[in-house]
């Protein structure tokens, strides 16, 4: 939910700055950090008091319930420093410096997986081990965005007025509840899993896991699509921003094609690396056959997405994303009735769901180039 800290800010930046507002981008920068610290101390109460129901919620019983509150509670602890990271994230990619959040993001993971080794396998700390060591590679990355913010010479934080922090909370409404309806989809898939059973829910897990980790990595053309529609819708140059988005497009679906066939590759060995259980490990190899041939809508998705943030239209992000869970709820319903569909099943109903978010975005992004957007 608090995601918009990041796309919000970028698109903020990008626009202002391109219009040669320095002050109004810096002021927008500082209301980020300052929403970051309020917006994350209140989460991590809310998720402390909740740890347990929303555990229970989503299936956990017993062992895995205790195992899962203990995790959320520890890891919620981690939130303030995350967000912070994201207001930080904001500013810099706005400014299109995209080298520094690269070196902090792969210092904190570095770090946080030391930090699992280590108190996971090292000093048997288990679920608890693992939560703390991501709050403390949390706290280091927020350390570093809030220096390089700073240090910054091209543009620094200023002090929000009222009006920066209410236009803030504006699009971050806009963008929380496109947020919740994103994250509905995938919560919903691992309960839907989970009352398959453990085994399918352990094979599903791996599947999806590999599956998000590959298509995550699309976001290198959604990040610089919503950048530069941003900068060029700032600057009054329609065309480059058609430019942009063309190019994006086109290059998401070539990666999204040839992710889906790693994924399919993955398949013949990957799932051995995450358990020895050959049943867990028949249903990864389904999961992640049947999850390649959504990689394509993935890029799909991904970069509308970031042409459509650059566009600063985030209440059609809102609706496209609402609208978009109809066609994931039928499929899904059918898995819960019949069981013998399994993962393949849930994979199905995700597609459904990626094809229908890419249909509506599209539609959205289309219609701009007909019109003429007012930067």
């Amino acid at each position: 939910m608090a995601i918009f800290l990041s796309t919000a800010t970028t698109t903020s930046v990008a626009r202002r700055t391109a219009q040669g507002d320095s002050g109004a981008a810096g002021r927008a920068v500082g209301a980020a950090y300052l929403v970051a610290v309020g917006w994350g101390v209140v989460t991590t109460a809310v998720i402390a008091v909740a740890a347990p129901w929303v555990a229970q919620v989503l299936g956990a019983h017993g062992d895995v319930q205790a195992g899962a509150t203990g995790y959320l509670r520890a890891a919620a602890v981690g939130l303030p420093f995350l967000y912070l990271s994201f207001a930080g994230n904001g500013h810099l990619v706005g400014l299109e410096d995209t080298r520094t959040p690269l070196k902090i993001a792969v210092g904190a993971n570095v770090l946080n997986v030391g930090l699992e080794a280590g108190l996971v396998f090292g000093a048997h700390a288990g679920l608890l081990g693992s939560a703390w060591g991501t709050v403390i590679a949390q706290a280091g990355a927020a350390a570093a965005y809030a220096a390089a913010s700073w240090r910054h010479g091209r543009l620094r934080p200023a002090r929000p007025g009222g009006a920066e922090i209410r236009d803030l909370l504006t699009d971050g409404h806009r963008l929380s509840v496109r947020t919740i309806a994103l994250g509905v989809v995938p919560l919903t898939a691992t309960a839907v899993v989970a009352r398959l059973g453990p085994v399918d829910l352990g094979g599903q897990q791996v599947a999806y896991r590999l599956w998000y980790l590959l298509s995550l990595s699309l976001d290198a053309l959604a990040v610089p699509a919503q950048v530069f529609v941003s900068a060029a819708l700032g600057a009054g140059d329609l065309a480059a921003a058609r430019t942009a988005g063309r190019r994006t497009l086109t290059l998401g679906l070539v990666a999204g094609s040839v992710l889906g066939l790693v994924t399919a590759a993955l398949a013949a060995g990957a799932p051995a690396l995450f358990t020895g259980d050959e049943a867990v490990r028949g249903v990864a190899v389904t999961g992640l056959l049947a999850s390649a041939a959504t990689m394509p809508l993935a890029a799909l998705a991904f970069v509308l997405d970031g042409l459509i943030l650059g566009l600063g239209d985030y209440a059609a992000m809102r609706r496209a994303m609402i609208l978009a869970i109809f066609a994931f709820a039928p499929v899904a319903a059918l898995v819960l009735r019949f069981h013998w569909l399994g993962v393949t099943g849930v994979w199905a109903a995700l597609g459904l769901w990626l094809a229908a978010r890419s249909a509506l975005l599209g539609r959205r992004w289309a219609a701009a180039q007909r019109s003429t957007p007012t930067p």
